[in-house]
């Protein structure tokens, strides 16, 4: 018995992950419950029936055993935690008041029920064990990219197998129109990871914009050692993605890096995302730049960005104003999203419009500012003259007082 508990405990150490001290620990646990299930009814032993049972297990040899313990006193008031002194020197004759003593238990004696019991618990803790290591090894992969294959499918979600748990992708999180069929093997991100008593959920996408950072990190050396880095993704699965990188080494391209030799590297995250077209900027701090980065491949005039609202007006040529826009708008609402702007498309035509409107109302306001310049300029002449006539008259008055009183001196 013995040898075989050993031998399964190395069985199940090494195929299902569970540590040897986690099993043991188990085992004495359900020996507990065994022990105390077979003679919960005996309360008239005062050396089989009691609180405090521990069982032990030898890690070397394999034996168990199990035993009550109660302390000796002169008085018993509780036969579950103490024993006489009389009872006590049946089984140790030296020992005394006060101190605490242990009663083996036969395990031969354990019924078939009890042993069940035993065994049921012994595998609740198994599985429980087990299932935290599943747990803790998938919750270390949470935000991470890992590849299953297609196990079940129905209308609301498929089923894919991790290897030693299974990932739920719901409705939600499938690419619409993307074909997955039983056995199919995917990459799919871990979105989140949920552990109770009950089951292991583990969530799974594949429509997250970190799918598609996670698979060129796999692809590209040049940022799984952060000489190039991606700044923003975004993404409208199955359609376009748009993604904005930037080189920390001037030597190194990072769009080159990204597509790689003849388009190996992009094509392979393509390949994985089943055909997705992708964008592949240069970022820029400058927003104005980055914007007419992020509208690529249309061709840009000119763009006005207020980073303080966070808006900008972008200037097209006419015929590339469809392209800039995107089918359904989809290349303007990724650059939004790319950038955090929003984003204003005009064409050449449109901006002249604009420009001669308010060049227009701009003139408008001059010629009223001007009429009312010219009436303030005229306005002070009029004082101007008025007040000269009046030092005039002043003048000759005064010149005709002195006339007189000249003449009157000669007299």
């Amino acid at each position: 018995m013995a040898s075989e508990l050993l031998e399964a405990l190395e069985i199940l150490e090494k195929e299902k992950d569970i540590s040897k001290e986690s099993i043991i620990s188990a085992i004495e646990e359900s020996l507990v419950t065994a022990y105390k299930k077979q003679y919960e009814k005996k309360m008239d032993d005062p050396y089989l029936v009691a609180e405090k049972v521990v069982a032990k297990v030898d890690e070397s040899t394999g034996e168990y055993y199990v035993f009550t313990e109660k302390q000796v006193a002169e008085e018993v008031e509780n036969p579950m935690l103490e024993i006489s002194l009389e009872d006590a020197r049946v089984i140790y004759p030296t020992c005394e008041i006060g101190d605490t003593v242990r009663f083996a238990a036969d395990s031969k004696e354990f019924s078939r029920i009890a042993t069940q019991n035993a065994k049921n618990v012994l595998m609740q803790k198994l599985r429980e064990s087990e299932k935290n290591n599943v747990y803790d090894e998938f919750h270390s992969k949470e935000k991470q990219i890992v590849t299953g294959v297609v196990q079940r499918s129905n209308d609301s979600f498929k089923t894919i197998n991790l290897g030693k748990a299974d990932g739920i992708l719901n409705e939600s999180e499938q690419v619409k129109g993307e074909k997955l069929r039983i056995n199919d093997r995917v990459k799919v991100y871990v979105l989140e990871v949920k552990f109770s008593k009950k089951n292991l959920r583990i969530l799974v996408s594949r429509t997250h914009p970190e799918l598609v950072r996670k698979l060129f990190e796999a692809e590209v050396t040049e940022i799984k050692d952060g000489t190039v880095e991606i700044k923003s993704v975004a993404r409208e699965a199955g359609s376009r993605t748009k993604m904005a990188v930037i080189s920390n080494n001037p030597d190194v391209d990072a769009v080159g890096a990204c597509v790689g030799l003849n388009g190996t590297r992009v094509n392979a995250v393509v390949n994985e995302l089943r055909g997705e077209k992708i964008d592949i900027i240069n970022w820029s701090e400058n927003p104005e730049e980055l914007i007419e980065n992020a509208l690529s491949p249309a061709k840009v005039v000119d763009v006005f960005a207020d980073p303080e609202e966070k808006t900008a007006t972008v200037i097209v040529p006419d015929y590339q104003l469809s392209l800039a826009i995107g089918k359904e708008g989809q290349n303007a609402r990724l650059a939004a999203k790319l950038t955090g702007y929003k984003i204003d498309i005009l064409n050449e035509t449109q901006a002249a419009e604009i420009r001669d409107e308010v060049t227009s109302s701009e003139l408008d306001e001059n010629t009223e500012d001007g009429t009312a310049f010219e009436e303030e300029i005229i306005k002070e002449e009029n004082e101007l003259i008025e007040n000269a006539e009046e030092t005039l008259k002043e003048d000759l008055e005064a010149s005709e007082t002195e006339t007189e009183s000249e003449e009157t001196n000669e007299e």
